[in-house]
C-alpha cells in the first residue's frame, strides 16, 4: 500500500517540477519584442499550461498586446491579479494616449485594495503629460503626498515634467521644485525647458546659471533647452547676458557656459570672439555637437559660409562626435549661400544612409534647408524631389518650394504650386505671398501680381509688411511702371527703406530714367549713409551725365563718412572644393598661376584678331 500511495505523489511532484519549468520558459519567450505570430503560438502554450494565471506571464503578455486585447488578458483571464499586470496596462494605455482608461484602471487597482507604487505613478504621469488634462495631474499629485510618495525622487521628477512641460503650470512647477529634497541635473533640466518653451528666455537662463553655481554639469537636454532660450532673448539683452555668463565662467560648468558664450556672440554678430571661446572649449566638451552646432550656426548666420563649410570639414574629420539635423541644416545653408551644391549632395546622401533617413523626409526645417538649397544651386529637380517625397507637405515646405521656383524664374510653375496648397486646404501665411511676390517679380507677371498682392489682405486677412510692399514695388519698377512704384512707396503704411529706394532705383536705370535715379539715389544714401551701394548708383547715374566732378565730391564724402565699397564676391566649386574670389583682391593661393594663364590667353586672343 504505501508503495502505491507513493507513485502518485512522485507523478505529482514531477508534474508540478515541470509546470514550473514551462512556466518559466514561456516567461522567459515572452520578454523583448517577438512576432506576432509567435506571440500566438506562446499565447496558445499559456492557455494549455493554464498559465495564464500567472501574474508574471499575464503581465509580460499584456505588454505585447494593444490596450483591447491587454484589458481582456486582465479582466477576462486573470482571477486575482497583482500590482504587476495592473502596471503594464497602464503603461501600455500611456504609451497609447488613452489617459482616460489608464484611470479607469487605477481606480479599479484601487478598489482591489492594491497599493500602487512609484512605478505606477511614472506611468500614469505619462498618460498626464500626453493628456494635458491638470484635473488628472492633481489627483495624482494628491494621491503621492497622501500615499508618502513624496520622498521618491522619480515620482517627484515626474510631477516636475507633467507640470513644467505639458501643462505649462511654471508656478506649481517651481513650487513643487522648491519642496524636493534632492535637486539633480534631470529636475533643474525640467524647469528649464519648461521656461524655455514658454518664451521666458531670462528665467531660463537665470535659472540655468543657478544651476551651474550648483557645480552640476549640464546634459545634453539642458543646453538645447538653454540654447533655445537665447534664440527667443531680446537683441538688446544680449550683451547683459553675455557679462553674466562671463561672469560664472570660472564655475564648474565652464564648458556649458561656453557654448552658450559661443552662441550669444555669434547672435550678436561678433564671429571673431565666439571662434575664441569656442576654442577655449575642452576636448571632452567637443565630443558633443552643440558646441559645433553653435559655431557653425555663428558663422553661417553672419554670412562667413565657407569657415562654418571648413568647421564642419573639421568636425568630421576628428571624428570627435556624429552631426545632427541642426548640424546639417547650418551646413545646408552655407551651401546655399556658396552655391555649394556638391557639399549639399553629399548631405542628403549622408543623410539618406544614416539612422535619420525617416527624420529626412518628416523633418520640416531639414527638408526646407534642402529644397533651398537645390534651389538656390539651380538644381530645381532635386528640390522638387525632396519636396515630392515629404511625408507631410505642410505651409513651411510649399512655401519653401514657390520661393525655390521664384529665384529661378518659374513664375508660373510658383503659381500652380499655390492653387495646388490652396487645393489641399492649406492655410498660407505672410510667407507664402512673400514667396508668391518674389515669382512674379522675376518673371515679370504683373497682373499676376497686383491681383496676389490685392487677395492677400482682401481675402486672406494678411496685412502686407515692408517686405511684401518692397518685393511689389520691385515687381512695378522691374517691368518699367517706376511712378506707379514710386506712389506705392510713398504711400504705403511704413516710412521707405533702403530695400524700397533700392528697388526703385534698380528700376530706374534699368529703364533709363536717369532724373528720377538721381534724386532717388540721393535718399538712399541719406536713408543709408554707411551702405556702399546708394553711393555706387548714384556714382553710375552721375557718370551717364559725364558729371566727373560730382563723382569726385561723392567719392571725397564716402572717405569722410568712413564708407567702404564692399567687394564682389563670387564662388567656385572644384572637385568639392569651394574657392572665394573676391574683386581687385590677390589672396588667393594660386593667384600668380591663374594670372599667368590669363595671360597666354590674351595673347592668344590678339594673335586670333590680326
Amino acid at each position: 500500500m504505501q508503495f502505491i500511495k507513493s507513485k502518485p505523489i512522485a507523478h505529482s511532484c514531477f508534474n508540478f517540477t515541470r509546470s514550473l519549468s514551462d512556466f518559466s520558459t514561456l516567461s522567459n519567450l515572452l520578454q523583448g519584442r517577438i512576432s506576432h505570430n509567435h506571440l500566438l503560438q506562446i499565447h496558445a502554450r499559456v492557455f494549455r499550461i493554464g498559465a495564464h494565471q500567472d501574474n508574471l506571464i499575464a503581465t509580460r503578455l499584456i505588454g505585447q498586446y494593444p490596450s483591447n486585447i491587454s484589458l481582456r488578458v486582465l479582466h477576462g483571464q486573470l482571477k486575482e491579479p497583482n500590482l504587476f499586470p495592473f502596471n503594464a496596462i497602464i503603461r501600455v494605455l500611456s504609451e497609447e494616449g488613452n489617459f482616460a482608461d489608464a484611470f479607469v484602471v487605477f481606480n479599479k487597482l484601487r478598489y482591489q485594495s492594491l497599493l500602487p507604487n512609484q512605478l505606477t505613478f511614472s506611468f500614469l504621469l505619462k498618460a498626464c503629460s500626453r493628456s494635458g488634462n491638470s484635473y488628472y495631474v492633481q489627483q495624482v499629485h494628491s494621491l503621492v503626498l497622501k500615499l508618502r510618495l513624496g520622498d521618491d525622487s522619480s515620482v517627484f521628477k515626474g510631477l516636475l515634467s507633467v507640470y513644467a512641460r505639458s501643462l505649462r503650470d511654471l508656478h506649481s512647477a517651481h513650487k513643487l521644485f522648491d519642496e524636493m529634497p534632492e535637486k539633480d541635473v534631470i529636475s533643474w533640466t525640467c524647469l528649464i525647458s519648461g521656461y524655455a518653451k514658454l518664451g521666458l528666455s531670462e528665467e531660463a537662463l537665470c535659472q540655468f546659471l543657478s544651476m551651474v553655481k550648483k557645480s552640476l554639469i549640464p546634459e545634453n537636454d539642458t543646453m538645447i533647452s538653454v540654447l533655445s532660450a537665447c534664440s527667443k532673448l531680446d537683441m538688446s539683452n544680449i550683451e547683459k547676458w553675455i557679462g553674466n555668463f562671463l561672469y560664472d565662467l570660472g564655475s564648474s560648468g565652464c564648458d556649458s557656459v561656453s557654448i552658450v558664450l559661443v552662441y550669444l556672440y555669434g547672435k550678436w554678430g561678433k564671429v571673431d570672439k565666439s571662434r575664441e571661446i569656442f576654442e577655449q572649449i575642452s576636448g571632452d566638451g567637443k565630443r558633443s555637437v552643440l558646441p559645433w552646432n553653435a559655431m557653425i550656426g555663428a558663422y553661417v548666420q553672419n554670412g562667413c559660409a565657407l569657415e562654418g563649410l571648413s568647421l564642419f570639414q573639421l568636425m568630421m574629420e576628428l571624428n570627435c562626435c556624429c552631426p545632427n539635423h541642426v548640424t546639417m541644416v547650418n551646413v545646408l545653408s552655407a551651401c546655399a549661400q556658396v552655391g555649394n551644391l556638391y557639399l549639399g549632395l553629399w548631405v542628403h546622401e549622408y543623410m539618406k544612409g544614416s539612422r535619420q533617413k525617416g527624420f529626412l523626409l518628416s523633418n520640416a526645417n531639414l527638408a526646407t534647408a534642402l529644397i533651398d538649397m537645390y534651389s538656390k544651386c539651380g538644381s530645381l529637380e532635386k528640390a522638387g524631389d525632396v519636396f515630392d517625397q515629404l511625408v507631410v507637405k505642410d505651409v513651411v515646405s510649399f512655401n519653401a518650394m514657390i520661393m525655390g521656383l521664384a529665384i529661378n524664374g518659374k513664375g508660373m510653375e510658383a503659381l500652380k504650386l499655390f492653387s495646388q496648397m490652396l487645393e489641399l486646404n492649406l492655410r498660407p501665411n505672410a510667407r507664402t505671398f512673400l514667396g508668391l511676390l518674389c515669382a512674379c517679380s522675376h518673371s515679370g507677371l504683373t497682373a499676376e501680381g497686383r491681383q496676389i498682392f490685392k487677395e492677400m489682405s482682401h481675402c486672406f486677412c494678411i496685412a502686407p509688411t515692408l517686405e511684401h510692399y518692397a518685393s511689389y514695388i520691385d515687381l512695378l519698377a522691374r517691368v518699367g511702371y517706376v511712378e506707379e512704384a514710386l506712389q506705392v512707396a510713398t504711400s504705403m503704411p511704413f516710412k521707405p527703406n533702403n530695400f524700397v529706394w533700392g528697388a526703385l532705383l534698380g528700376g530706374c536705370m534699368l529703364h533709363n530714367r536717369l532724373e528720377l535715379a538721381q534724386i532717388i539715389s540721393s535718399i538712399l544714401v541719406e536713408v543709408d549713409p554707411n551702405n556702399s551701394a546708394g553711393y555706387v548708383m548714384l556714382s553710375n547715374t552721375y557718370a551717364s551725365d559725364q558729371r566727373w566732378s560730382a563723382i569726385s565730391r561723392l567719392r571725397l564724402s564716402m572717405k569722410e563718412k568712413g564708407v567702404a565699397k564692399m567687394p564682389g564676391c563670387s564662388w567656385i566649386n572644384i572637385a568639392g572644393v569651394a574657392h572665394e574670389f573676391l574683386a581687385g583682391s590677390s589672396s588667393h593661393p594660386q593667384n600668380e598661376s591663374m594670372h599667368g594663364i590669363l595671360q597666354v590667353l590674351l595673347k592668344e586672343m590678339k594673335l586670333a584678331s590680326i
